[in-house]
């Protein structure tokens, strides 16, 4: 009998994160559910809970999959803590044996000037976006090269293009960053020969109801989280040359795949939701791509590392 993936969502608990989950697990994943928040699911009420409320915990989602003859654990973690980040990734592989696809939803959210945005905010932002990927990219590796460098790696990340600096620099200094580990990973990995490791960014194009779309006004101009579902699905099914280091849209990767009637995910039938993102984003590769020129390696420089 085969092995089933093991897949982790990381910020599972309730919106994206919550509907990733749920649709890998439909498509015969076990799925490890994790994030912060955790309940007493058997009493909850009513049941399912509203998947963008607190109520909704990854401890509801664990039950939610499982009740839908799913496999699915939930394991508490704090990205802001490389500790916590480390210990989820151990249990994950000690649970299953392996860890076939790693997706990081975990986010913290403030959209606002340089001005209005307090140091504490931005420095929470970095914590939990920028440097708790990049502790659980690095804990997840070894598990990967245990796997014969065979996986993939899903980011909540945008494309990097001017516009979406402005009004919420701070926000868009970590979540860029993300992007930029996104890229720079898959070269890390088409340099070693790596051709069946696979990190892709992906994020909407038209905005997606979740928590952080609260406004009742704003039903109309929305998409249900079963499309970023779908494309994540897409992804992972795709060769890893073809995704590797790619800032995907959400529904510009299901429109290759042949997708193109996005009717159905919409939040109001018959709505027509305005696309927030360009229909044109920066090429952000240059003719001398491939030129390393005199390559600099600090790990393998002893004056360096001594001074660490």
């Amino acid at each position: 009998m085969a092995r089933l993936p093991v897949a982790l969502v990381i910020g599972a608990s309730r919106g994206i994160g919550r509907q990733v989950a749920i649709d890998l697990a439909k498509n015969g994943y076990k799925v490890v559910v994790a994030a912060k928040t955790v309940s007493d699911e058997s009493s909850t009420a009513p049941f399912p809970p509203d998947p963008n409320s607190q109520n909704s915990t990854i401890t509801t989602v664990t039950r939610e999959i499982r009740e839908a003859g799913g496999d699915a654990t939930a394991i508490q973690v704090d990205t802001r803590s490389p500790e916590s980040i480390n210990n989820l990734i151990e249990s994950t592989v000690k649970l299953h044996g392996s860890l076939d696809v790693l997706i990081y939803n975990s986010g913290a959210i403030w959209w606002s000037s340089v001005e209005n945005t307090p140091f504490k905010r931005f420095k929470l932002m970095q914590s939990v976006n920028v440097e708790g990927l990049y502790a659980t990219v690095q804990a997840a590796l070894p598990h990967f090269k245990n796997n014969g460098w065979k996986g993939r790696i899903i980011v909540i990340s945008p494309p990097i293009y001017s516009r979406f600096f402005r009004g919420k620099t701070a926000y868009a200094m970590g979540k860029v960053g993300m992007s930029v580990l996104t890229k720079g990973l898959a070269m890390d990995w088409k340099r070693e020969g790596k051709k069946e490791m696979a990190i892709t960014s992906l994020w909407p194009a038209v905005a997606i109801q979740s928590a952080a779309t609260p406004d009742p006004k704003m039903l109309a101009e929305l998409r249900k989280p079963t499309i970023f579902s779908d494309a994540i699905l897409e992804i992972i099914g795709s060769p890893a040359e073809e995704v590797s280091g790619r800032l995907e849209l959400d529904e510009d990767f299901l429109r290759t795949k042949g997708v193109t009637d996005f009717s159905k995910y919409n939040v109001v039938p018959g709505a027509n939701p305005r696309r927030m993102l360009p229909a044109v984003l920066p090429i952000l590769t240059v003719p001398e791509e491939d030129d390393e020129g005199n390559r600099i390696d600090s790990s393998k420089l002893a004056k360096f590392t001594a001074k660490i």
